[in-house]
């Protein structure tokens, strides 16, 4: 095969890492933006928070933002900006005397210098409680350092406390150890004494009943019901440790101990027949069952607290929505003036040309905090305008929305939709709602138009709160009644909805008079 030479034209388009970034940026939820933001703070001198009520020169207008939903149309001309150096060809970079006009433009917006030390009519004590370095020990003072809201005592830690504090011989206290440490999260033990026996015999020759009498013993301790090997015995516990003079509490053992099956099932008529109990007694006996905890464990569970900060505020203002970003979530970065004027232009030392490339990374980094600004407003306004029905009447107004609908009302790619929808979240008069909320199917109804798959939902759980406790809707039930409505709804879609709600079957939701 004969070799040649050819030469093809085309076009590429590059990821530059200012445009990674930019898109990054997009699509971080609240707290993880502000973590950027703080690592950026930390990582470049030439940044600095801008407090509120200053003149922020080059900050991001985070906090003043706010638009109505005929309006939300934003410039394009930042967006101009940031992408037409970044999707130029190789023979179109940047040169260094464009880069100058653009730091001389910067200095000159930030000329003002800051003095060494500023005038206060406080000291420092006034405003915070001193504290001594030494008192930072093992003590009251730690406490304020703590994570408020997560459990700092798990299940065990509590049961291991409790051991200490109970009279056990040794050997006792090895087999409560076993105990304690077979035992999970729901507060139930994960082994079978067979198991605890034969890992602890060889070591220490006890007997089945000696593992048997610790295991009743850790079953007093606190949470009521831990250590149990099974429900009926997690509920036996629990109901032995109420007062004897409890009404009903002789027949509460006697159904858990002889009819827990028949309970689950909730098959009330072979209860009340077999425990010779009319309905009324029979659900006083079910509520005192009900008061208990089937997973005692379960109060130790430890899970971090995730806070949820709107990025988006909408009100009703003389008829008509308006849409606003949270100024409290809105990040507010300007340039550091300071630094930016110790940059020369013709200068090339290190120091210089460190500078030179830490300004040029903020001036990217705030025009990519704007971007992601204008892009939620503009995304969140046109949101709105679709779904005033649901801010009006709530879920059951929902209109059926999905993200082509809003890419092309905005002139974006569906891909930036998804990500400036994720972990985005819109305070409305409704409830706080992350914006994918609004998006979802429809289906058909009998007019011949379309109903959202949200609404659905709504109509289903309200249809639910409202039934018979006796004769709860059975999923057919609740397709005939949404056709009887004009929504043309199969059965297992219904179906589908209902767990998509944590809602039981019929089955599951008959209760008692």
């Amino acid at each position: 095969m004969k070799q040649s030479l050819q030469l093809r034209l085309g076009q590429h388009l590059t990821m530059t890492p200012q445009l990674q970034q930019a898109i990054r940026l997009l699509q971080l939820s609240t707290l993880e933006l502000q973590e950027e933001v703080q690592q950026a703070l930390e990582s470049n001198p030439l940044l600095e928070l801008a407090e509120e009520g200053e003149s922020e020169g080059g900050a991001t207008s985070a906090g003043g933002e706010a638009a109505g939903i005929d309006d939300y149309a934003a410039d394009s001309r930042l967006a101009d900006e940031i992408s037409a150096p970044l999707m130029a060809d190789e023979g179109g970079q940047e040169t260094s005397e464009m880069l100058a006009d653009r730091q001389d433009a910067d200095l000159a917006l930030q000329s003002s210098d800051m003095p060494d030390e500023l005038p206060v009519d406080s000291s420092w004590d006034d405003v915070y409680d001193s504290i001594a370095p030494q008192a930072l020990g093992a003590g009251q003072e730690d406490r304020d350092f703590e994570v408020q809201g997560e459990s700092v005592e798990g299940l065990h830690e509590h049961l291991m406390w409790q051991m200490r504090l109970t009279p056990f011989s040794d050997t006792d206290t090895a087999i409560a150890t076993a105990i304690i440490d077979a035992i999970n999260d729901d507060g139930y033990l994960a082994a079978t004494l067979e198991e605890i026996h034969s890992g602890l015999a060889e070591e220490l020759g006890v007997e089945m009943d000696e593992v048997e009498a610790v295991l009743h013993r850790v079953q007093h301790f606190d949470p009521p019901g831990v250590a149990a090997r099974d429900l009926r015995e997690c509920l036996l516990i629990q109901l032995r440790q109420f007062d004897p003079a409890t009404p009903w509490r002789e027949q509460a053992m006697q159904l858990v101990q002889e009819h827990l099956d028949l309970l689950a099932s909730r098959d009330y008529t072979q209860l009340m027949r077999r425990m010779k109990l009319a309905q009324p007694e029979l659900s006083q006996v079910n509520k005192l069952i009900q008061t208990m905890n089937p997973r005692p464990g379960s109060i130790f569970a430890r899970k971090s607290t995730e806070y949820v900060i709107p990025d988006v505020v909408v009100s009703k203002q003389r008829g008509t929505w308006r849409v606003e970003l949270n100024p409290e979530a809105m990040p507010r970065v300007r340039i550091n003036s300071r630094y930016a004027g110790l940059i020369r232009r013709a200068d090339n030392s290190a120091d210089n040309t460190y500078l030179k490339n830490h300004l040029q990374e903020a001036r990217w980094f705030i025009k990519s905090l704007q971007s992601r600004s204008e892009t939620l407003l503009k995304v969140a306004s046109c949101i709105v305008e679709r779904q005033r029905a649901f801010l009006d009447y709530g879920p059951e107004a929902m209109k059926p929305l999905v993200l082509h609908d809003i890419a092309e009302a905005v002139g974006m790619h569906e891909s930036t939709i998804s990500r400036v929808t994720t972990q985005k979240y819109m305070h409305t008069p409704q409830g706080i709602f992350e914006l994918k909320y609004f998006f979802s199917s429809h289906v058909s109804t009998a007019a011949g138009g379309v109903c959202s798959a949200t609404a659905i939902r709504a109509l289903i759980k309200k249809l639910v709160a409202a039934e018979s406790p006796q004769k709860p809707l059975s999923d057919s039930q609740i397709a005939d009644i949404l056709s009887q409505q004009g929504i043309n709804v199969a059965r297992r879609t219904v179906a589908k909805y209902r767990e998509a709600l944590s809602i039981s079957p019929s089955s599951e939701r008959r209760r008692l008079a």
